[in-house]
C-alpha cells in the first residue's frame, strides 16, 4: 500500500488546520479555502472510509474550486461597505466633473488633463477646448458629453446650411 493509499480523515483535518494557520501568517485569502477543502474531504473520508486516494484528491480539487467560487459570488452581492468606494477606481471618481478637452474629439476620441495625468475622451465630435462633463468611464477611456456652453458641433449653428 502506497504512503496515499493510507490517508485516514485525520491527515485531511491536520492539514486543513494548517492551512488555515498557515493563512493568518501569510495573508492572501487562498490557503483558506484549501483548508476548508481539506476539512471537507476529511469529513468525506470519515462517512465514506474505502474512498481511494485519487478520488480523496478529486474531491480536495472539487471543493476547493466550489468554496472559492461560492465566496466570488457572496463577495459580488454582498460587497463590503467603506467611506470610499471609488478609492480604487481613479476615472469614476471624475463622474459629473466638466473639464475642457485637450484635444478635440475626432471621430469618437480626444483627450483632456486632470490634474497631472491626460485622459483619453470619448464622446461627440468637439473642438479642443470645449468644456464636457464626464458621464461615464469605460476600462480607462472617460466617456463625455458636451456641456450647454460648448462650442456648436462643426456643422451645426447659425450660418450653417
Amino acid at each position: 500500500m502506497t504512503f496515499l493509499g493510507a490517508l485516514n480523515p485525520w491527515h485531511w483535518w491536520v492539514l486543513g488546520v494548517v492551512l488555515m494557520l498557515l493563512e493568518i501568517a501569510v495573508p492572501g485569502v487562498f490557503f483558506f479555502w484549501g483548508g476548508l477543502a481539506a476539512l471537507g474531504v476529511g469529513m468525506l473520508l470519515w462517512a465514506a472510509p474505502g474512498l481511494g486516494w485519487e478520488w480523496q484528491l478529486l474531491w480536495f480539487a472539487v471543493f476547493l474550486v466550489a468554496s472559492v467560487s461560492f465566496w466570488r459570488l457572496w463577495w459580488r452581492r454582498h460587497p463590503p461597505e467603506t467611506d470610499q468606494p471609488l478609492l480604487n477606481r481613479r476615472g469614476a471618481q471624475y463622474v459629473g466633473r466638466e473639464v475642457h478637452l485637450t484635444r478635440p474629439i475626432r471621430d469618437g476620441f480626444g483627450e483632456t488633463r486632470i490634474d497631472d495625468t491626460v485622459w483619453r475622451v470619448s464622446g461627440p465630435d468637439l473642438p479642443g477646448g470645449a468644456r464636457v462633463r464626464i458621464v461615464g468611464v469605460e476600462g480607462n477611456v472617460l466617456c463625455v458629453e458636451p456641456t450647454a456652453d460648448a462650442p456648436p458641433r462643426s456643422g451645426e449653428g447659425p450660418g450653417a446650411g
